[in-house]
């Protein structure tokens, strides 16, 4: 009898230990029991469909052609270089804005077989069906770094210029000094530190520490980012508004296939590393500029800066005062624009 009750115990456990590492399975949008469809999208040619959304003057009389890449727990509503660049200066400035909800987010279907190279590949092949030409612009804010990262490494053709904001760093990329990278590391809060830890060390456990309650997961994850600078707080008031609508629609695939891949994929183990790319624009027909808030708390400021150094055929730009969301500060996203296109006529 105790041996039976010893087996059963056994198989409880095993099956809750099953259930507690897996994340359900998607709720795929246009599916039985799915999120509804309510985007203009694209059919990859893997099968997967991309959600997008186009502001700014029409295509076909644009001067500039952007496509934005959202950050962490966003989506193609988050385009700040749309929503907080005045229409006159869109008009002036002859833009054509791109957002799409990266894979697994929003109205995008998730893929299993994310990678840095497959982000890049998915923006190059939307920037082919929606006709944006041989070359095009990238602006990425955050986690939508990695995606432009990749795509200097990938499809550097194509690109007639890029800005990064605030690209968040893998602290385990090669090349990167180990004791920056260290004290960057260990600024982050503890329960942050062990989110990334996980991510890298043990992806598939990173739905699992994201959803238990024994330890305290990500901060940035549970919505609850104390490493915000007083500009950041002076500014959530202000963004928080402008996202109460959209913000469902952010997860509503599932945690997994959004945030929690995303974290595998930025804090995993990349083919490549940033600081080994070569300067994509040698013939001084684009520009690649970062920029950054020097008392950001999400992303270290002295890691960016040796970046920058490491690489210094990228225009870097400091922000005084600027936080994590410098880029919705009054004035920014005309600054970034005007340096990243017209420094090219």
């Amino acid at each position: 009898m105790l041996k039976k009750v010893g087996v059963m115990l056994v198989i409880v456990v095993v099956a809750w230990v099953h259930q507690s590492i897996h994340p359900p399975p998607p709720k795929i949008c246009g599916s039985p029991g799915g999120p509804a469809i309510t985007a203009p999208r694209i059919k990859l040619r893997d099968g997967r469909y991309l959600a997008y959304k186009e502001s700014g003057v029409p295509k076909e009389s644009a001067k500039f052609k952007i496509i934005f890449v959202h950050g962490f727990d966003c989506c193609r509503h988050d385009a700040v270089i749309a929503t907080h660049l005045p229409k006159g200066i869109i008009e002036e400035l002859g833009l054509h804005v791109v957002s799409y909800d990266r894979s697994g987010y929003g109205e995008s279907d998730p893929n299993p077989k994310l990678t840095a190279k497959s982000m890049a590949l998915d923006v190059e092949e939307l920037a082919d069906l929606l006709g944006l030409g041989d070359k095009f612009y990238l602006v990425g804010f955050s986690m939508g770094g990695q995606t432009l990262w990749s795509s200097l490494k990938y499809i550097p053709h194509r690109l007639a210029g890029v800005a990064l904001l605030a690209p968040v760093v893998n602290y385990w990329w090669s090349g990167l000094a180990t004791n920056i990278s260290k004290e960057a590391f260990q600024q982050q809060l503890p329960q942050d530190q062990w989110a990334t830890r996980v991510a890298h060390y043990t992806p598939w456990l990173t739905y699992w520490w994201n959803t238990q309650k024994f330890f305290p997961s990500s901060s940035v994850a549970s919505r609850k980012p104390d490493k915000f600078n007083l500009q950041d707080l002076q500014l959530i008031t202000k963004i928080l508004p402008l996202t109460i609508n959209h913000t469902p629609q952010v997860r509503q695939q599932g945690e997994f296939e959004s945030i929690h891949r995303d974290m595998m994929v930025g804090f995993g183990k990349w083919e490549f590393s940033p600081l080994d790319l070569t300067n994509p624009f040698k013939d001084n027909k684009g520009s690649v500029h970062l920029w950054q808030g020097d008392e950001d708390g999400i992303v270290s400021v002295k890691l960016q800066r040796h970046v920058a150094e490491t690489l210094p055929w990228i225009q870097y730009h400091e922000i005084a005062g600027g936080g994590h969301l410098f880029p919705y500060a009054e004035g920014m996203v005309e600054s970034i624009l005007k340096a990243l296109t017209l420094s090219q006529k």
